[in-house]
């Protein structure tokens, strides 16, 4: 399987789509008209490890909420992305098994080599 959840609107996904020479086999899931499954983010969690490592911590709402300022466990990071979209790092894509999150220059590498080796 070949997946990215990704924000429509966002630049920074649409420079890293051109960047990466996103293929038309990638299936994409804009995660604002579509929003993510508890299965889809389960999924994810299973293969990055937690559902922080899945969490935006730049989202607007992080810093609207306060809520770096709370002791945010597991569950509190998986029902937040559940709860609003922009609270997933993005993009996250998902290639034959291993995912890539977020917009890192080392990410974007990986995603590159990845797709084109």
């Amino acid at each position: 399987m070949k997946k990215v959840y990704y924000l429509s609107t966002c630049d920074t996904c649409k420079r890293i789509f051109d960047e990466v020479n996103l293929p038309e086999d990638v299936e994409k899931q804009d995660i604002k008209t579509n929003t993510i499954t508890t299965s889809q983010l389960e999924e994810m969690q299973s293969l990055s490890g937690s559902y922080e490592s899945l969490f935006s911590k730049r989202a607007q709402l992080y810093r609207k909420r306060d809520l770096k300022n709370q002791n945010l466990q597991e569950d509190d990071f998986k029902s937040l992305i559940l709860e609003h979209y922009t609270f997933l790092k993005r993009p996250v894509f998902i290639l034959d098994g291993e995912i890539f999150i977020g917009n890192s220059k080392k990410t974007v590498q990986a995603v590159k080599q990845h797709l084109h080796g």
